[in-house]
């Protein structure tokens, strides 16, 4: 008897769900390391994606969308979400099944989205999240009766601790078998039901559209405020003629088309919510309002905010010392071996004064780096972010912003290009071009490498306070600094090019959780990732390109420094010095400055790669040693001092030192204006503020 294999069914299955409803927790719980992130087709906006097996020969490719209330696209994000459900998304197939987180301690809102999705009749499993917390807020869902109502099975689940992950995965098993009936249970008035339906009927044969999906294309072109002119690409002359006709009527009988879907769905919704949702008493106080009348209290919540980034830079420098030291030795020794098997000659000096000296001269701030993300990952995982927005929403009010910009800005600290994304939740577009135009002066992960060298370097290890130390403080002016001009830049910008009143702020308050520490891995293992590949892609790149430069045309005689001088990357490095000298920055900072407008760390492997160079002989002096040493061959003067360094620091928080965040920008405000416009102004307030900061150390030091 042959007995043959079972057939490999594939599934692709969309993860949908509000902002804050732990969908991304979820996702990360279901499919662990086996996930890729990616960008959508032309946009900036994040794709990520991951692998699970259920059963024995089912296959799933999850897709994580971004977060929505609804399915009316106002927002690339949204516009995204629609997309992928109608298929028009290239190299993103249409899913075969949707599994629909809802936030257990918010049924009613997620609803919205959940009876959305509904209508487009895909198999789904609906995913009760942050179950545990519902029930201690005294909310008792009648499950059954849910499933019920919704045609489709309910999970509850905790995605941060992993309950309900086993009985989400064994209903994938058979999701292609949860369909719901198909039936509409909400209700319109009518006359607008009479000519939804005529328009659906002429979407299926004029347009093509098959349903359920002509059901939501009846309601876009129903509710939208656009001009028809706009859609005359996408349908038929005879079907926008019926909407244009559509419109005449329903205005005539006063409906308001916009309203008119939203209040008969939620008058669906709330007899789905009174029909399964109780709410029993809580006779105390819940933890959460306890925790939040001192986190957000006026006086108190501003000092615990401080105390928290003044921990957290504290540690960044405490904690990574160790692993730096290791990381920084297992370099030197890699290069030492590397150099005793290529003999002496230019290969020798090409891989280990430029590819190994530079690379390596970064990868040793990756313990920083990745200590930055897991401080940040665990204010968000814990819901503490939403709170630093509100209580900033006082200082951001000044400026004539709001608490919603301070999100984007507070993500700008780990990257500024998640950050610019993160503006698409602010609905007023002046606040947020001006958020946009404001958010690369927050100092992101790519300047720590620049400002731990230095502060190692020229800053001394000395108590503050007794309980913080120098180094520690410094780094945390240079963010504030950051965030301090940024402010102050959003004030000038509302008062000029950008003129606008503050618009009112409401933000939803996330419950607090306990973070998930594989969550939290999971973050910092992406990062590490990406922060390796740019080490050894782009950066590995620029170092040879540095070395080839520092390198030739040869002097065939004369010390190191000579020959450096004489090289491509020396007769440069003159020839702007005039320029940066009012700065107090020689030719070589010059170089470093202008090979790091890729990217800003690229300026320590610069001089990595120089200072390795003008060092062959002795290779195995750190780099911070050789900044300490290096004196000018003519005055005999150090190049390098405290002062220099801070002129440094101060100059890479204040310039635009990334081509990427520039062009993400060009993107999010469709044109090179605002881009162009943000490089200029950040680069002369670096100049500017660096000028002024170099002359007041003089003055004090005189």
């Amino acid at each position: 008897m042959v007995q043959t294999e079972a057939k490999i069914t594939q599934l692709n299955v969309a993860i949908v769900g509000n902002p804050n409803c732990g969908k991304t927790t979820l996702f990360n719980a279901l499919t662990g390391l086996r996930q890729k992130v990616g960008n959508y087709p032309g946009v900036t906006v994040e794709k990520k994606e991951g692998k699970i097996t259920v059963g024995n020969n089912t296959e799933i490719s999850l897709l994580d969308l971004p977060g929505t209330y609804s399915l009316s696209a106002n927002s690339p994000d949204e516009k995204i979400v629609v997309d992928v459900l109608l298929g028009k998304i290239p190299d993103t197939p249409i899913p075969d099944a949707i599994i629909c987180v809802v936030d257990a301690t918010n049924i009613e809102r997620n609803l919205y989205l959940l009876t959305q999705i509904l209508d487009l009749e895909f198999p789904m499993v609906v995913a009760l999240n942050m179950y545990d917390v519902a029930q201690l807020e005294g909310i008792a869902i009648d499950i059954p009766a849910l499933e019920k109502i919704l045609g489709v099975p309910c999970i509850p689940s905790v995605a941060s601790k992993g309950i309900g992950i086993a009985e989400l995965r064994n209903a994938l098993q058979s999701i292609s078998s949860y369909k719901p009936n198909g039936i509409r249970q909400w209700i319109l008035p009518q006359p607008v039901q009479e000519e939804y339906d005529e328009l659906v009927e002429l979407l299926k044969h004029n347009d093509k559209i098959r349903l359920p999906f002509a059901y939501y294309e009846a309601q876009h072109l129903l509710t939208t405020p656009k001009q028809l002119d706009s859609f005359r690409h996408s349908y038929s002359d005879e079907t926008l003629s019926h909407v244009k006709k559509d419109y005449e009527r329903l205005n005539a009988l006063g409906f308001n088309r916009q309203s008119v879907f939203v209040e008969s769905r939620y008058r669906w919704i709330r007899q789905i919510y009174k029909a399964t949702v109780t709410h029993h008493k809580v006779s105390h106080q819940s933890i959460h309002d306890k925790i939040d009348s001192v986190v957000t209290h006026r006086v108190w919540g501003f000092v615990i905010f401080f105390s928290l980034m003044g921990l957290m830079f504290q540690t960044i420098f405490t904690w990574a010392s160790y692993p730096m030291e290791v990381i920084s030795n297992g370099v030197n020794a890699f290069g030492n071996f590397v150099g005793t098997i290529i003999p002496p000659g230019d290969l020798h000096d090409l891989i280990v004064n430029g590819a190994i000296g530079g690379v390596g001269a970064v990868i040793t701030f990756l313990p920083q780096i990745l200590l930055l993300f897991l401080f940040l990952g665990i204010l968000e995982d814990t819901g503490y972010m939403a709170r630093a927005a509100f209580i900033m929403d006082r200082v951001m009010g000044k400026v004539g912003l709001h608490g919603k910009s301070f999100i984007p800005l507070l993500s700008s600290f780990a990257c500024a290009i998640p950050g610019i994304m993160a503006t698409r939740t602010i609905e007023n577009p002046r606040d947020r071009l001006i958020t946009i135009l404001i958010a690369p002066l927050m100092s992101c992960s790519a300047r720590m490498p620049v400002y731990t060298l230095l502060i190692a370097s020229f800053i001394p290890n000395i108590a503050i306070f007794g309980f913080l130390n120098l180094p520690a403080l410094v780094l945390i002016s240079l963010y504030l600094l950051g965030l301090s001009t940024a402010l102050l830049m959003a004030l000038a910008l509302k008062k000029t090019l950008l003129k606008g009143t503050k618009p009112p702020f409401i933000l939803e308050m996330p419950p607090y959780r306990i973070p998930s520490l594989k969550n939290t891995l999971l973050r910092m293992w992406e990062r590490s990732v990406l922060f390796l590949k740019r080490a050894g892609t782009i950066i590995l790149g620029v170092s040879i390109i540095l070395w080839f430069l520092a390198t030739y045309p040869k002097l065939e005689s004369g010390t190191p420094s000579e020959k450096l001088a004489h090289s491509f990357v020396g007769r440069a490095g003159h020839l702007i010095e005039p320029l940066i000298q009012p700065l107090g920055f020689d030719w070589k900072i010059g170089i470093g400055i202008i090979s790091s407008l890729l990217q800003r760390e690229v300026f320590v492997s610069t001089l990595a790669t120089i200072y390795n160079i003008e060092n062959a002989d002795d290779s195995s002096i750190s780099l911070r040693e050789q900044l300490q040493k290096d004196v000018d061959p003519i005055t005999g003067l150090p190049t390098f001092t405290t002062l220099t360094a801070i002129c440094i620091m101060v100059y890479y928080v204040l310039a635009m030192q990334c081509m990427s965040t520039i062009a993400v920008v060009r993107r999010e405000t469709n044109g090179w204006k605002w881009p162009a416009f943000q490089f200029v102004y950040m680069t002369l307030l670096a100049y500017v503020g660096t000028f002024i900061t170099y002359n007041i150390g003089l003055w004090i030091t005189s």
